[in-house]
């Protein structure tokens, strides 16, 4: 190899290294997503965690959200509430369903059916 050759080369991979080098990372994520669609998908299955065990670990999920400053994924709060109807905690699985409708307002007319759904008794209960 010639000087002009040694030098060329290493003039390349000085600014291929430098490139690299100040290369910026891609966008941060829109949600913090970490385990909760496998979550979602295992539930759905019957083959994960019992429900009580998926609600423990959605929750720290949330807390560690708030935590950091990221937002929930969509669909989160839904599927929560889920979990805590079928816990028999409809007073928060209503309070869940209430905050994805107004975290995700694309999410209204499903939430609303569920909404219909846990206050159907009551209205059965309580007639006005």
């Amino acid at each position: 190899m010639t000087h002009f050759s040694v030098a060329r080369a290493s003039a390349t991979g000085l600014c291929v290294t430098l490139l690299v080098a100040c290369a910026q990372r891609g966008p941060a994520p829109l949600y913090m997503w970490e385990s909760f669609p496998r979550q979602q998908y295992e539930y759905l299955l019957r083959a994960g965690a019992s429900p009580a065990d998926q609600i423990v670990a959605m929750e720290a999920h949330a807390e560690k959200a708030r935590a950091g400053g990221a937002k929930l994924p969509p669909g989160f709060r839904a599927h929560l509430g889920m979990l805590k109807g079928s816990a028999g905690d409809f007073n928060q699985a209503r309070e869940l369903w209430q905050a994805e409708k107004a975290a995700y307002p694309e999410s209204a007319p499903y939430m609303d059916r569920l909404l219909q759904r846990v206050d159907a008794p009551l209205k059965k209960e309580n007639p006005a």
